[in-house]
């Protein structure tokens, strides 16, 4: 995929009603402090469309960027932040529920994780919840730059484990340090454009 042009089309709260889009919708999930964002600038080849922060949480609206007029990437609410009150967690929460049920152009779900850590009951129930809602979630182990070569299998396998995610479930190490990962991710947004054509 060669990102010719991207914009940031539509921003839902808590309030919003979802668009209506016509063009398949890819999704992003994850942990306040995954590198979510970090990981959106690195696909969309953009150095700070999605605003990264210090200070996790920073995402609280559902965010759908359109790409080369072909393809949504929409950035989910981080879940699990832990400073957030119990009313804005149910808000995200509810946030992400009402669109994994409602998007009518929702193709792919893609569910970011720690490489470094194992997934914790936050993750394990994103997991649960996108495999509920009929999607099979693409695993993306990020900050692979933070641990040694030798970790990562141990690492992928932990992740694997923890979420029982069957062996067919399709994971991606990835850095947005030194991109790697990216070309895979890639493969798979070409290959739901041509679907959808």
């Amino acid at each position: 995929m060669i990102i010719k042009n991207v914009n940031l089309e539509t921003v839902c709260g808590v309030t919003s009603k979802l668009p209506e889009n016509v063009h398949p919708e890819v999704a992003f999930a994850g942990k306040s402090n995954v590198g979510k964002s970090s990981l959106i600038n690195a696909v969309m080849n953009r150095k700070s469309l999605a605003r990264t922060s210090a200070q996790p949480g920073k995402t609280q609206t559902i965010n759908y960027y359109n790409i080369n007029s072909a393809l949504y990437l929409v950035d989910l609410p981080g879940y699990g932040y832990a400073r957030a009150n119990e009313k804005v967690k149910a808000q995200w929460g509810k946030m992400i529920e009402d669109y994994l049920h409602r998007s009518k152009q929702l193709k792919c779900v893609f569910l970011l994780i720690d490489i470094r850590h194992e997934p914790g009951s936050n993750d394990v129930i994103m997991y649960d919840w996108i495999r509920s809602h009929g999607y099979q979630p693409v695993i993306i182990a990020t900050k692979l730059d933070k641990i040694n070569r030798s970790q990562i299998q141990k690492q992928l396998k932990l992740i694997r484990t923890t979420l029982k995610a069957d062996s067919d479930t399709i994971m991606i190490p990835f850095s947005a340090v030194t991109k790697q990962g990216r070309e895979e991710i890639y493969e798979i947004l070409d290959d739901i454009v041509e679907a959808g054509l």
